[in-house]
């Protein structure tokens, strides 16, 4: 249940409390820290507010789902888990990927050896995203690497690293005119000779799948890798349906997030301060890692 809203504006607030049906609107995010009936704060601000607003729920002691990226740079991503680890405060990076039971399908067959060693990982997450101005912003945190690189990157740790960092990576990238990474290609070099190739791009749109392969074979998500309802295995595709959305959606498979919603839940239900599934140490090397591709493309 959907509690509360916060804006910086309080019309803004309200507006949307009226069209969703929710209870209550502040026109501060310090009032919503104070409101007693929330258990969880969902954090979708702007990438700099990041690391202000999620410091202040984190000191008033409120559990924080931070959508990603986490913060801007893996020194800002560091005061943010250091204050909830101070605190004994849940804080999560909000990767949904995660909790789609096509990606966990697909973990689940790299781990259980059913590929051999996962050796190659290939995928690409590309849209026209021209609509979308904040992206064009490097004031707002803009760029393709931090809007959809993490997408690529927390799979690459998952499926080649086992949480670890890789030992290389190299970008290559191009510019938008306002100076932000329009389109960038990531190689990642991890031990054990695994290796995974990444496209981005906020120009182009692009199939948007990625295949894991091994010397036993290959799995593929054929589409929307970073929310995948279908998974290519064996010669078969297993689907994975989402379930009805209840409004008009803003972007495919919306519907997905409430699995996020529900292991946010089910970590506190069970007093946990980090999820398992998305701990906090990776979300600190994924922000080492988009610092170290930004750097490599010139930003």
């Amino acid at each position: 249940q959907v509690a509360a809203v916060a804006a910086r504006d309080l019309g803004r607030a309200q507006a949307f409390a009226r069209r969703f049906g929710v209870p209550r609107a502040y026109g501060s995010y310090e009032e919503l820290a104070e409101d007693p009936d929330v258990d969880v704060v969902y954090v979708g601000v702007v990438n700099p507010a990041h690391l202000p607003t999620g410091l202040l729920f984190l000191r008033r002691g409120r559990p924080v789902l931070m959508e990603k990226p986490m913060a801007l740079g893996a020194c800002e991503v560091a005061q943010l888990v250091a204050t909830a680890r101070e605190r004994g405060v849940f804080l999560m990076e909000g990767f949904w990927t995660r909790f789609f039971p096509a990606w966990q399908r697909l973990r689940s067959l790299a781990s259980e050896g059913a590929l051999g060693t996962p050796l190659v990982l290939r995928g690409e997450l590309g849209f026209n995203l021209g609509g979308v101005p904040r992206l064009r912003e490097p004031g707002l945190g803009g760029g393709v690497l931090l809007d959809l690189g993490g997408y690529g990157l927390q799979m690459a740790l998952a499926l080649l690293g086992g949480g670890e960092p890789p030992t290389a990576l190299r970008a290559h990238g191009v510019l938008h005119p306002t100076g932000v990474d329009e389109s960038v290609v990531v190689t990642l070099e991890f031990p054990g000779r695994g290796l995974a190739a990444l496209t981005f791009s906020m120009a182009a749109d692009l199939p948007g799948g990625a295949a894991l392969g091994g010397p036993r074979g290959w799995a593929e998500l054929p589409s929307h890798m970073n929310c995948p309802t279908e998974l290519l295995w064996g010669g078969h595709r297993e689907r994975f349906p989402l379930p009805p959305p209840a409004e008009p959606l803003n972007f495919p498979h919306s519907t997905g997030l409430r699995y996020e919603a529900q292991h946010v839940r089910e970590c506190l239900l069970q007093g946990l301060t980090e999820s398992p599934e998305m701990p906090l140490a990776e979300s600190e090397v994924i922000a080492r890692l988009l610092d170290e591709a930004r750097a490599q493309v010139g930003l």
